[in-house]
């Protein structure tokens, strides 16, 4: 939905979140974890599997490019208040 342009990260995660009661939406869930680690993973999944349905899109590369790796880089797919040193 975001990579089409048809709605935005908050839209999709609020739409999970209240719609689904998910305790929170799948691209606050990806930032959480890591854009990085999603790519990998997703990279891993097409390469056994060859389905087009694991293949990594084109927003979620582009972010990792760009060093957006969401919360431990401070941006993703939202942006994050960074804290002072530990």
């Amino acid at each position: 939905m975001v990579e089409s342009g048809y709605a935005s990260p908050d839209a999709v995660d609020d739409a999970m979140t209240l719609g689904c009661s998910h305790p929170m939406g799948p691209l606050r869930l990806a930032d959480l974890i890591g854009l990085d680690v999603v790519l990998s993973i997703s990279e891993s999944l097409y390469a056994e599997s060859c389905d087009p349905n694991h293949s990594a899109p084109p927003t979620l590369r582009r972010l990792v490019e760009a060093g957006l790796l969401g919360r431990k880089t401070g941006r993703g797919f939202h942006s994050y208040q960074q804290s002072g040193p530990r």
